[in-house]
């Protein structure tokens, strides 16, 4: 409990004991006393039965011989003392009181204005979230964080090493300013971060303060804007107030293009309130100067929409681009994020980061957490690569979905479709390594087959854009060849289209077509108007589409062509590896190539892995394994 509500218990307390002893106190011996007319007074004197009196200006009180109190009202009567002296009655007087009321009775006369006022205030600050007291509308809603509270450091961002590398300068500045100040140079004021959402940039901002150790402000950009004309400039005004209060110190704005668009872009001119805002801030950030030891970080995914004078010299001058990471930088955040689980000695960390190609921190991030508590589930002592090839899984696809009832008729239709695709990878030397086949559902997708590429590709081949487009068709053609084209069902409709759209940028935007030669085609642009789409206009003449449309058939074709010849060489492999499947359900890239080449899959015993994992691995086992034995399924007549 906090000062505050110490103070307000303290003060009803007091209230409630003035009430008390106001009303509670002289109140009982009032309701024992007895009201009697001045003449039964007069009477009562007269028969003895009054031993005390008490006179108070007018008003008289006293008690009877048998300890009853009463009172009364004087009506300016002359002979009263001496009847009561005649009666031998015993006599005191009382002065009348000085007209001034007590402090007490000040306070228990204004109780209820006060709480009237109370309650006005505290409906204010419940409007207002508590922040600045009651008419706190223009205060700023920057949270502060010391070093000494949830310190992050370098050592804690991974896989963003040139974004670090560009933001040292601002940590050597904070803690030493006078090295660069005599040399007459000029820290940034403030540094943009721009990156896709979840790539650390909020971490790497706090990790600048961390390693200068200076106070920390952050804010986001929608707290600028409220429904009140000019609070996002008086906030603005306060937040750099509170910077130079606690210079040095680093200001963090997060989702800055919340308010930091450009002005005038909308329709109608925009909103004014934001605008005001962004006129604020680019007036502070050219009020303050960096010898006063305030540097503004702020952090987008949408540097498109700035205004440009954000991005001028002199206040956002340094851009930090934060990519998602590559093979290597997804190795180093894995290996942060592994540190806080009981990894087992075979988690391959680099086969991980092969199988996460544009993932971003955060996502890594997630993977990790998953395996972890998939193993919790399994009741294990450590996380294997078991477990982080299923979160991954898990992750990228969906969940698996076991209670989905396939026929053995699917269950073969999805194999040999799977097989398809992964003898033509095996068999196109541009193509990527295959890393596991499988049919069990997940997501909306029957069954898939992941390769892995050995490296992060920055540009494609032609040849490589060939075999993934060859390999697409490999499933389509497996069905052809095995069950006939009536049996051929809508299982490649997502082949297909990544085909189609693979065929199409090599044709218009990657200029691979000899015909149409390096040149840009853009498509026929469409906009969306109340839910539909609508034809906008061409961008090219009817004989130039004509054109496209026949070069990207030829690219598909000459693809659907080379998929079917391999199969049709490899059908062998292809009946062996459905069977595998069917009988597996899951193999990896080992145990596909061990199938084709040997015949057989050397997978340990289940039983035997459960004997010697001890209690960590459960009872019940995977309920997907079976003898090593292949079935001798005989595949459907060819049409």
């Amino acid at each position: 409990m906090n000062l505050k509500n110490v103070a307000l218990w303290l003060f009803i307390a007091f209230i409630a004991f003035g009430l008390f002893n106001l009303f509670g106190g002289p109140g009982s011996d009032n309701t024992r006393s007895i009201q009697l007319t001045y003449s039964q007074f007069l009477d009562e004197v007269d028969a003895g039965s009054i031993t005390d009196v008490e006179i108070k200006g007018k008003d008289i009180t006293g008690k009877y011989s048998d300890g009853r109190s009463f009172k009364t009202y004087e009506p300016n009567d002359p002979t009263l003392v001496d009847r009561l002296n005649q009666r031998g009655v015993n006599i005191s007087a009382v002065p009348l009181d000085d007209g001034y009321p007590s402090l007490l009775g000040i306070l228990i006369s204004w109780f209820p204005m006060l709480l009237l006022i109370g309650v006005w205030i505290f409906f204010m600050r419940q409007m207002q979230g508590g922040k600045g007291g009651a008419m706190g509308f223009g205060r700023s809603k920057a949270k502060l964080l010391t070093e000494n509270k949830n310190k992050v450091t370098f050592n804690d961002v991974a896989g963003i090493d040139e974004a670090k590398e560009e933001l040292v300068e601002i940590v050597d500045f904070l803690k030493d300013p006078r090295k660069f100040q005599k040399l007459g140079g000029r820290i940034p004021k403030g540094a943009l971060l721009i990156g896709p959402p979840g790539t650390g940039k909020t971490l790497l901002a706090r990790a600048i303060a961390g390693e200068a150790g200076v106070p920390f402000f952050t804010i986001s950009g929608s707290d600028f804007v409220e429904m009140f004309v000019g609070v996002g400039a008086s906030r603005v005004r306060d937040m750099f107030e509170q910077g130079r209060r606690h210079a040095p110190c680093i200001i963090f704005i997060d989702e800055i293009d919340a308010v930091g668009r450009s002005r005038g872009a909308g329709l109608g001119g925009g909103n004014d309130e934001r605008e005001q805002t962004l006129n604020q801030i680019l007036v502070e950030m050219d009020g303050f100067d960096t010898q006063e030891g305030i540097i503004l970080v702020a952090a987008t995914n949408r540097p498109d929409v700035l205004d440009p004078a954000l991005l001028r010299p002199g206040r956002f001058d340094r851009q930090v681009v934060v990519p998602n990471p590559d093979l290597i930088g997804r190795e180093a955040i894995l290996k942060v994020h592994m540190k806080k689980i009981s990894a087992a000695p075979d988690v391959d960390i680099r086969t991980i980061a092969r199988g996460t190609p544009g993932f971003s921190g955060a996502d890594l991030a997630n993977i990790v957490n998953e395996s972890a508590l998939l193993a919790a589930r399994k009741n294990k002592k450590i996380v294997t690569m078991i477990d982080f090839e299923e979160a991954k899984d898990k992750v990228m696809m969906g969940a698996e979905r076991r209670s989905l009832v396939m026929s053995q008729d699917e269950k073969e239709l999805t194999a040999y479709h799977e097989g398809g695709h992964a003898i033509v990878a095996i068999n196109q030397p541009a193509s990527d390594p295959i890393h596991k086949a499988t049919i069990i559902p997940r997501g909306r997708a029957l069954g898939m087959v992941m390769r892995l590429p050995e490296r992060d590709q920055l540009s494609l081949p032609r040849e490589k854009m060939y075999a993934d487009i060859t390999v697409a068709m490999g499933g389509r053609v497996a069905e052809e060849l095995i069950f006939g084209d009536s049996k051929v069902t809508s299982g490649a409709s997502s082949d297909i289209e990544m085909a189609t759209k693979m065929a199409r940028n090599m044709v218009t935007k990657f200029g691979m077509s000899s015909k149409l030669g390096p040149i840009q085609y853009g498509e026929n642009e469409e906009e969306v108007f109340l839910g539909r789409s609508v034809q906008k206009h061409q961008n090219v003449s009817e004989e130039t589409a004509k054109l496209i449309d026949s070069e990207i058939r030829l690219i598909v074709d000459t693809c659907y062509d080379k998929a079917r010849s391999i199969l049709e060489e490899k059908i062998d492999d292809l009946h062996s590896l459905a069977k595998g499947l069917i009988e597996y359900e899951t193999l990896s890239g080992d145990e596909i190539l061990s199938l084709i080449n040997d015949g057989s899959i050397n997978r340990p015993d289940p039983e035997e892995e459960i004997k010697n994992a001890g209690p960590s691995v459960p009872k019940s086992g995977k309920s997907g394994f079976k003898p090593k034995i292949v079935p001798d399924l005989k595949p459907k007549p060819q049409s």
